[in-house]
């Protein structure tokens, strides 16, 4: 990517502070960013702070004298292998549909030759106002490609789609535009037509009504890989453990707490023809669960009894005409990682591993990871780096091995 570079047009709204994380992962991975900012954006993010994360100069002004000299905003809209709109507004893309070029980011969109993808970030009620439907028809229509929204609570006090996609997903898409690859499903995505399960998230086990054995496990990974899934074409059903993220765009999610309730969720989710089992689901359970909490007593604590809970992966790797033609699971590791994740290949039965050292600070929880990818012909070790990212590898790696 060290020779690839993005025109990244930040728009006035409140996420505009998520395009600093996004300039940061993007010349963290060497790809080169000018920014150009709207008039509003300015009033959420300083051109400072874009200038210095973005290593340029910051362009905003459609009648500068010294840019323009030189048609400035001719040079800018083709300077770049993609351009980039986050936030895009509802102003920005009904200016973008209506092919309007009042100021220097709408003058830039209109110039340009080059592929646009957009993050539209705004208020549930404009989100689905019907001229926003229509802009972003248009806007598709005429190749634009599109990442998010999502669906969660607004700074405006509102919950619902509208909430700008995080700086990761931005970014993997970003790497997959710039590579070639499709962000939306239709019938030319290299997922399309295809049905893929996703397990993500932590299980809790329930010990009586206020505790529980469970893990660290965010979800973010399973996520990822269901959001970068669903983005080259395919049908995703996510079965999740309690989590704190909202559902990817485009894909159909079911929540469970318990290992047996996710084991009933993903069966009942077959036929699909990739299942990716990402959740850390935990390994035993209470054969107990107590009516009222336990309370502390002069007998000391009490003696508690686990039984192993189902083997998700193993259960859906068993052979049969249900079984998926594609089963990876992943293998969370504190050492010897590639021999226990070779272990655990053989032992479940499918057809992949995904393995990392989650000893690794910022992994387990965090937005980092570097993976092992096992199968019958050997390992590939993959270079640390955004979830996202990961999630973005593994799909089109996915939609190779299905095509």
């Amino acid at each position: 990517m060290n020779d690839k570079r993005v025109l990244l047009i930040v728009g006035g709204g409140i996420a505009a502070y998520k395009a600093l994380e996004l300039v940061r992962l993007l010349r963290k991975a060497g790809i080169g960013v000018r920014p150009v900012m709207t008039a509003a954006a300015a009033h959420f993010v300083t051109p400072l702070s874009l200038s210095a994360l973005a290593e340029d100069k910051v362009y905003d002004d459609l009648f500068s004298l010294t840019d323009e000299a030189e048609m400035g905003h001719i040079e800018l809209s083709r300077s770049a292998d993609l351009l980039v709109v986050a936030p895009a507004t509802a102003d920005l893309m009904a200016k973008a549909a209506g092919g309007l070029a009042g100021d220097l980011a709408s003058t830039v969109l209109l110039a340009t030759d080059k592929p646009v993808l957009m993050a539209p970030a705004m208020n549930v009620r404009m989100w689905a106002h019907p001229a926003t439907r229509r802009n972003l028809a248009t806007l598709m229509a005429d190749g634009v490609q599109i990442v998010g929204p999502g669906e969660g609570p607004m700074a405006c006090g509102e919950f619902g789609p509208g909430r700008m996609a995080e700086p990761a997903e931005i970014f993997e898409a970003i790497v997959a535009a710039l590579e070639g690859g499709a962000l939306e499903g239709g019938a030319g995505s290299p997922l399309a037509g295809r049905r893929a399960l996703v397990t993500a998230g932590p299980t809790e086990e329930p010990l009586d009504p206020v505790r529980m054995l469970t893990n660290r496990s965010s979800g973010k990974q399973g996520y990822a890989i269901a959001a970068a899934l669903a983005r080259l074409g395919a049908e995703v059903t996510l079965v999740s453990g309690p989590t704190a993220l909202a559902a990817p765009a485009g894909v159909r999610r079911v929540e469970v707490r318990t290992a047996v309730e996710m084991l009933n969720a993903a069966t009942a989710a077959l036929p699909a023809d990739v299942a990716v089992c990402v959740a850390a689901v935990a390994d035993w359970r209470p054969d107990a669960v107590f009516g009222v909490k336990l309370k502390k007593g002069k007998e000391g604590p009490p003696t508690l009894r686990l039984v192993e809970n189902p083997d998700i992966l193993a259960s859906l790797s068993r052979s049969g005409p249900q079984r998926p033609r594609l089963v990876i699971g992943f293998a969370a590791e504190t050492n010897d990682v590639e021999a226990h994740a070779r272990a655990k290949l053989a032992r479940k039965g499918c057809d992949w591993i995904v393995a990392n050292d989650v000893s690794e600070a910022g992994v387990m929880g965090g937005d980092d990871n570097a993976v092992m990818v096992i199968d019958g012909k050997g390992a590939e070790r993959w270079p640390r780096g955004p979830k996202a990212a990961v999630a973005g590898r593994l799909a089109r790696r996915i939609a190779e091995a299905l095509a």
